[in-house]
């Protein structure tokens, strides 16, 4: 049975390895390997928890990192994923309740800040004003249709009375990882991320207001029952929760 344990705290590493990645040295390959879908918030702890988990149980972990909406597609339409690591509950409880999946569970919260390299940014520390800055004229946003992190920031800025005035200096990106990206880069003024970003040597460069009015993400996961490899797959679900998963993943503030 796999149980929820909450997480908190920060390091930084750098970002932008994404798509398809090998997490461990070749020896380990010899092993059958488990394939797992996450969603594009979660790189880097994801990589330092599979690299964790292959050492500790010679089981190498391959993962493809996209948008949960994307991967939901891909696993309905046959992706073999032995598992998925949305950054939703719905999705995975949409592939329970359709019976292409086992029950869902919680493996991490994250929270959305409004990130840039633009120096106006340190004026003021509400998000909601610096939406309002004229120096602000291009801010990234990940696809709210595909992406939870996406449609979580939409929301916030309806709340706030905002998204009809911002949306003609809104660029959409597919993921979250890439609505940084392009704030990082200088593409854009600033962007909507993940708070996961800013505990990067890149993220660490620039100013970050938490979008407070936005919940937090919780993002679940779930073994897919076209799985070969049932007891692999269940026993990296066990990882991702056990308190040692919970220390790696506080340090890229998840709780």
């Amino acid at each position: 049975m796999v149980k929820n344990d909450a997480f908190k705290g920060k390091h930084r590493f750098s970002i932008f390895a994404v798509g398809l990645m090998l997490l461990f040295p070749a020896g380990l390959f010899a092993a059958e390997r488990l394939t797992v879908g996450v969603a594009a918030n979660f790189i880097l702890p994801f990589k330092a928890l599979a690299q964790t988990f292959g050492r500790k149980h010679s089981i190498p972990v391959e993962a493809t990192f996209t948008s949960s909406g994307n991967l939901y597609g891909q696993i309905i339409n046959g992706a073999p994923y032995d598992l998925f690591l949305s950054a939703d509950r719905e999705r995975p409880e949409k592939l329970f309740q359709n019976r292409l999946a086992e029950k869902p569970f919680v493996y991490a919260r994250g929270k959305i800040v409004l990130w840039g390299l633009n120096k106006d940014l340190y004026s003021t520390d509400k998000w909601e004003k610096a939406l309002m800055l004229p120096s602000l004229k291009k801010i990234s946003i990940a696809n709210p249709d595909t992406t939870p992190y996406g449609f979580a920031t939409m929301k916030a800025l309806q709340t706030i009375g905002q998204w009809p005035v911002v949306q003609n200096r809104l660029i959409f990106a597919q993921t979250i990882a890439q609505s940084f990206q392009y704030a990082h880069i200088g593409s854009v003024d600033a962007g909507f991320c993940a708070y996961s970003s800013i505990f990067t040597d890149e993220g660490n460069r620039g100013r970050h207001l938490l979008i407070y009015h936005a919940p937090d993400i919780i993002q679940a996961a779930c073994i897919l029952k076209r799985t070969k490899i049932h007891n692999r797959a269940e026993a990296f679900a066990e990882f991702l929760i056990s308190p040692e998963a919970e220390r790696i993943k506080q340090t890229y503030g998840y709780r």
